[in-house]
Formats: structure tokens, sequence, C-alpha cells
């Protein structure tokens, strides 16, 4: 039997993830499934308490819009409805949905209509809330009360008998006020959920988990020196200590002296074997021509796979590859098993082969990024490898747009270099989530010493963020900036422009491929 006492069933929202985290800060172990998850499928869930069904784009009453096993709602568990969940149950109960003349985006102001509901228990009226939708429910369904409206719409009903609730507005996102008390109310007052999840008892379960799997048997890990990577390795040595060895490979997509300090800094901290491989020009080779994001990916990822192929030929016991991948990396890579649309895939998930010679072992991939933080603080990782900032999977692969060559990466390992290095100086860097630059495919006219210029573009871009799923760009101070500007400019050979990316996530990704 599966655990989880809360399933949330995704319908494409861009808030789902963030839901999921919103419920496990709660201190509940929750999971997201596909809205197309059976009701016989749900029963494999002994302790399941609580169903919700998030938002998502589509309209309910299109011809190919998502929909649900009816035998859901015979289950005799609780069901939160959020936005289209929401309208999904006002249609499945004979209400009506449709477009709406006033569509709600942003905060919205709502009223009470109903206070015997434990819903909304212990909260009060006219609170801010933030919606997103642009059709309404313009008929309450059979058997349904509404318990709250906004100046423009019905905000939230309920079959208070069959504990079946609904509501038009996004409580997890932090703009709506009480947002996480109704969560509360929702997971225990109604759900009668127990708390069940920490990272002391993660920790425990997976390393036994981890024993019990690989038993006799090595493990391969491919150790990046970021934090999900460190933290999978700390975690797998905690369980089985000299049956992991840790592979640094340099793809040549690095930040500038990565491997030097790898290899320096986890001989010191892990009790474990580590590679290094130099593999730097057969990434090169392998990505001559290409300029696709997501072919990219996928080449870095095959060649990252293939490298560990050739490695495990020495090493005749190498059962399982173990990878630092995470919840939001499964989820925002999966096309199929959730109905929201893949944004990009990412590479320790995306890229790998079919074929693969070995079985994964990924004991993080039911995390989220603070909870992997947090692992990693208990068990004894330094600070700087628990709170460095985000490096994705590919590397300067996905930084140099376009097509990868040496001398664009060569350039972006120093631009980045001296951005980082000047956030650490201004005490900025544990300030911000993410920080890092790009190099664009293009060249500008410039002048240095009276003499005209023909050089790369460079884009600088700060984020700060709560979950990276939503993220607004980090209003660094101008005179910073400046510093930072006229000393890419004057050191680094090859660069000539610096811009400063200003967009929020969404619309753009934090990344730019």
């Amino acid at each position: 039997m599966k655990k989880a006492q809360v399933l949330i069933l995704d319908y494409g929202s861009q808030y789902t993830q963030l839901l999921s985290r919103k419920v496990r800060e709660l201190n509940i172990y929750n999971e997201v499934l596909s809205f197309e998850t059976t009701a016989e499928e749900l029963k494999e869930y002994k302790d399941l308490k609580g169903i919700i069904l998030s938002g998502g784009p589509s309209s309910v009453y299109e011809e190919d819009s998502y929909g649900i096993d009816q035998e859901i709602f015979n289950l005799n568990v609780p069901i939160l409805g959020v936005c289209y969940g929401m309208q999904l149950i006002a249609e499945k109960f004979g209400g009506k949905v449709e477009n709406a003349d006033a569509k709600e985006f942003g905060k919205a102001q709502l009223h009470f209509d109903n206070f015997e509901n434990k819903l909304f228990e212990g909260l009060n009226d006219h609170k801010n809330v933030w919606m997103s939708h642009a059709d309404h429910l313009t008929k309450i369904p059979n058997g349904f009360i509404q318990l709250a409206h906004s100046d423009s719409s019905i905000a939230a009903i309920a079959n208070i008998e069959r504990e079946i609730y609904a509501i038009q507005f996004h409580a997890e996102v932090t703009h709506s006020e009480e947002g996480m008390q109704m969560l509360q109310n929702f997971v225990f007052k109604i759900c009668n959920a127990q708390k069940d999840w920490n990272m002391n008892s993660f920790i425990e379960h997976q390393v036994e988990e981890i024993k019990n799997i690989v038993k006799n048997e090595e493990v391969i890990l491919g150790l990046s020196g970021g934090v999900d990577s460190s933290v999978a390795a700390a975690l797998i040595s905690k369980a089985i200590g000299k049956q992991l060895t840790c592979i640094f490979v340099d793809t040549g997509l690095l930040r500038k002296n990565e491997a030097k300090k790898v290899m320096e800094n986890y001989t010191k901290l892990f009790d474990l074997n580590i590679k290094l491989i130099d593999a730097s020009q057969r990434f090169y080779s392998a990505l001559k021509g290409i300029s696709e994001p997501e072919e990219k990916r996928k080449i870095i990822g095959r060649e990252f796979v293939n490298v560990f192929n050739d490695e495990a030929r020495k090493m005749q016991k190498a059962k399982f590859l173990a990878q630092g991948t995470i919840y939001p990396d499964v989820i925002e890579s999966s096309s199929k098993g959730h109905s929201s649309k893949t944004i990009k895939s990412h590479h320790n998930v995306g890229g790998l082969p079919e074929d693969l010679k070995f079985e994964l072992l990924e004991p993080l991939r039911t995390l989220f990024k603070d909870e992997v933080r947090e692992v990693g603080r208990k068990l004894g990782l330094d600070n700087s490898i628990v709170n460095r900032h985000p490096f994705p999977g590919p590397g300067l692969g996905v930084r140099v747009i376009g097509e990868v060559e040496k001398e664009k990466a060569d350039i972006l390992r120093e631009v980045d270099d001296i951005f980082i290095t000047k956030l650490e100086q201004h005490n900025l860097y544990d300030k911000v989530s993410q920080a890092f630059a790009t190099i664009l495919p293009v060249k500008t006219v410039g002048v240095m010493g009276d003499n005209r210029t023909y050089d790369y573009v460079v884009a600088l871009r700060s984020v700060n963020t709560i979950d990276f799923m939503t993220a607004t760009s980090t209003h660094l101070p101008w005179e910073f900036l400046d510093e930072v500007v006229n000393e890419i400019i004057n050191k680094v050979e090859g660069v000539n422009r610096v811009v400063y990316d200003i967009t929020s996530k969404p619309p753009g990704t934090i990344e730019w491929e």
C-alpha cells in the first residue's frame, strides 16, 4: 500500500507544486498525481484522508477539458477544489460554469456568506485573496451552499454533508490572507489528518530504505557540487558508506575552478570515494551545431550517462546510479503522468536513455528544494553547500544561449565568477535566491579606448523566490550593478555590453533555456 494522507490531482496550474509545499509545511505528507488517476488507484493509499483538485488553464465546458473519475466522489474522503477544481466539482454536480464578463486576475476581496463551516472557522471576513480565472460559477450545484463571494464571482461553495468544499481563489498563494489557515482547517478539521512529515523521520526512513534496496551492491553518483547532489551523497553515504562512489564529471560546462573546489572540499567533508573525470571535449563535440534548448539538455543528459557507463565497466559491483533528482524536477519534466505541459526537461530526469544499464536510486525525489536544504543541515553539511544557489544539471550548456562553444563557455565562466564574487563581497549572496549570468548569441558594437569593438552581450539575472515556482527579479542597488558591469567590461575579453534581466516568473522562467 502507498503512503500519503493528502493527494493532489494536478489539472495544470502553475501553483500545483506550491499547493503541495504548503500542505507539507503543515507536516502532512502529500503527493501530486495526474488528474487521470482513478478511484481504484487512490484506494491503494491506505492512509488517505483528503483529496485536493488543483487549478488549471482549461475551461470545464470545453469538449476536451480535463475531467475526473466520478467514483472519486464516492470514496467518502473529504475533497477540496481550487479554482478549476471548484468549477469541475460544480459541473459534475449539476452547477453551471460560463465565461465571465468580469474576469478576476490578482487580488480580490472575499466576503463570507456562511460562517457555519469548518473551512473558514476562526477566520475574519473581508479578506484579500488571489484570483486567477476567466470563467465563473453562475449556478450553484445541487446539494451545495454558497460560503463566500467576491465582487465579481461566487468564491466558495460546499456540500457540508459530503465534505466537499470548493474555492475559486488560490489559498496557497501568499497574497491570499489567511490562506494557510484555510488549508490548515481543511487538512486537520475536515480531513482529520495527523502530522506525519518531518525531515528527521524522512532521513531515518530513507537510510533504512537505501540499505534494503542496495544491500551489498555498489552505487555511483554524479556529484555536481550543487545542493541536490551533495545532500543525496551525504544521505546515501550515511546509509551505505564506502559502497558509494561519487563521480565528478567535468563537462566543460562548470563554473570557474569548479572541479578543483569540489575535489578539495568534498574529500574533506565526506568519507567516500570520489573520482574526477575530465570529459569536457566529449561534451563540446556532442553539442557542436546544436542550438535548440531541449535537444541540448537531452544530449548533455545522454553523454552524462554514457560517461557513467564507461566508468561502470571498471566497477564490477556498480548496480545503481544515484541522482539528486527532487520533486519539482519530476513534476516540471513530466508531460505524461501530470497534466501540466512540459516547460523543460531536467538533466536528472529528461536525458536518460531507455537502455540505462543501472537501476536508479533517487532518495530526494519526493522533496522540494527547501526540504532538501533542511535535510542537508540535519546531515551536518556546511552552509556554503546547503545555501548554494541552484545550478542547472546541464550547467553552462543552458546558459550559453544557442550553440555551445568553448570560447563562449570560458567567457561566461569569468563573467559569472565576477557577479557571484561581488554578491558575496557585498553580503548580498544569501539575500537573493539565485543569481547567474548568461551569454547571448549576438554581438554588438562598442567603443573601448577609442577603438571600435564588436563583442558579445551578457545578461545578469538575480531572482527572489520562496519556492522557485514563482519568482521576482531582485532589486539590486544600482551602484552595485554599476560596479559589477565595470569589472566585467574591464576584465573579461570578448564582452562589451551587459544587460540586467528584470523578468518575473511567470511569464518567464528563471533560467533562459
